[in-house]
């Protein structure tokens, strides 16, 4: 009965995964919800329940791209070139709620979210001996993390959401939960983090693809950062900076270039492989080299990054092709077949969350200038000449801007700070959150749209 079991299990879930593949694009079915009827009956399918998180992260509509996108396209160091109409709107700043990034990103968190519910809801009553308690531990620790970064991810784009923390079944499971509003979001994040980091063993080592007590650390100091909790965001990234397995390595392409993978540079990142590729690569990358170059670095960018004074070293983070016609792209994603990883959490943020969280509160501006100093060293770049603390706060802006170019940093710092509108003139506040995708408003009648949309 155990082994019919087992088999059933996995023929359901080879044939949800189908199913979800071959959804249409305007099938109007909620995308938030994951058919999983299956119950979580022994170690080796806890394990495989688990990993299945994982894999939801990586999805195309997720860090696989979309979300990403969403991320770099709507800020300042990109250009799109492509077809698709509805991918330039980010950078326009003007999305529609029938845009097919922002439904397929909705759907994809949400199916990551509901996949981390069912670990959360059926591991600890599972009974096999093979499942010893510290492993149920490390498994509904790490379903927590992840957990947390999905809202994380979800809150900085839409705002306050639907908040629920039990499986869904069936699409109507969840109809009917009102959004929640952005800051009780962030207090979903904050209680899933204490959670992970309370259960994850701390004996675990470091592990760069797999959420250990220390990326739970990591992502506490980013959303510190984004609440504006300075001495927490300081206390969480400088036990990332101390960690001796941990280090920003020279030059500035090391932690990406040459195939390199899980270097000391990474905290988390997500992996992929010749039979689960990336989707980034086809879009950076120009048809030269088999791509599409959907969208790449605009001109501001390849001068602030081919500006030895500004740039450093990191001009490695773009190519020029050599053959007509002759165009510039960004090169993070260049791998082929494309098994580029996504990168998360990366030791350089901790080290500029640690320098904005000193610089904000204003008792080591020294030590501020030492951390954005080290990423800085990292680039072949001198000193900062910045002393007093606005100065500060404007290099570790403009730092971060280079560091993370094509990583989904820069929209939400400027969002974040406050200062969009001073970058991209006569935005209404109201765009610096994106519209709840039509399709769910047409399905769950309890959700409101975002204003103006």
């Amino acid at each position: 009965m155990k082994n019919i079991k087992s088999l059933l299990y996995i023929i359901l879930v080879f044939a949800s995964a189908t199913l979800v593949s071959c959804k249409k694009f305007l099938d109007v079915k909620p995308q938030n919800y994951v058919l999983d009827d299956v119950t979580v009956i022994d170690k080796a399918s806890a394990e495989t329940a688990t990993r299945g998180i994982y894999n939801a992260f990586t999805a195309s509509g997720y860090y696989g791209n979309d979300y990403q996108a969403i991320g770099y396209l709507s800020g300042d160091n990109t250009a799109f070139f492509g077809t698709v109409v509805y991918q330039s709107h980010f950078a326009q700043h003007n999305v529609r709620a029938d845009n097919g990034m922002i439904q397929a990103s909705w759907g994809a968190i949400y199916k990551a979210i509901n996949r981390a519910n069912h670990v959360i809801a059926k591991v600890p009553g599972v009974t096999d001996p093979k499942l010893t308690a510290a492993l149920k531990n490390q498994l509904v620790g790490e379903a927590y993390f992840l957990r947390a970064l999905a809202y994380f991810d979800l809150v900085r784009v839409w705002g306050g959401v639907q908040i629920y923390t039990t499986p869904t079944l069936d699409a109507k499971d969840k109809e009917g939960i009102a959004r929640s509003t952005a800051a009780d979001t962030y207090a979903q994040v904050l209680a899933d983090l204490i959670q992970a980091e309370a259960l994850i063993p701390a004996t675990l080592a470091t592990n760069r693809v797999r959420a250990t007590q220390k990326t739970v650390w990591a992502l506490r100091a980013r959303y510190h950062l984004y609440r504006g909790e300075w001495l927490d965001a300081e206390f969480y990234s400088s036990k990332l900076i101390t960690d001796a397995n941990y280090g920003l390595i020279a030059p500035y392409n090391s932690w990406f270039a040459n195939n390199v993978t899980n270097t000391r540079e990474s905290i988390f990142e997500l992996t992929y492989a010749t039979t689960s590729l990336s989707a980034h690569r086809g879009n950076w990358q120009p048809t030269q080299n088999g791509g599409t170059r959907s969208w790449g670095p605009n001109a501001t960018f390849i001068a602030l990054v081919n500006n030895p004074a500004i740039g450093g070293n990191r001009n490695t983070i773009i190519a020029t092709t050599t053959s007509n016609p002759i165009v510039t792209y960004g090169n993070l994603y260049y791998r082929n077949p494309a098994t580029d990883p996504a990168y998360v959490l990366r030791i350089a943020e901790q080290y500029l969350i640690r320098a904005e969280a000193r610089a904000q509160i204003g008792t080591d501006l020294t030590g501020a200038a030492s951390d954005l100093n080290a990423v800085r060293t990292r680039a072949g770049l001198g000193t900062t000449p910045a002393v007093t603390a606005a100065d500060l706060l404007q290099a570790i802006e403009d730092e971060r801007r280079l560091e993370f170019a094509f990583e989904p940093h820069r929209w939400f710092d400027l969002v974040r700070t406050g200062r969009a509108d001073d970058v991209f003139t006569g935005i209404s506040a109201d765009k610096y959150i994106l519209p709840i995708p039509v399709t769910e408003l047409q399905t769950d009648h309890s959700l409101v749209q975002n204003p103006s949309y």
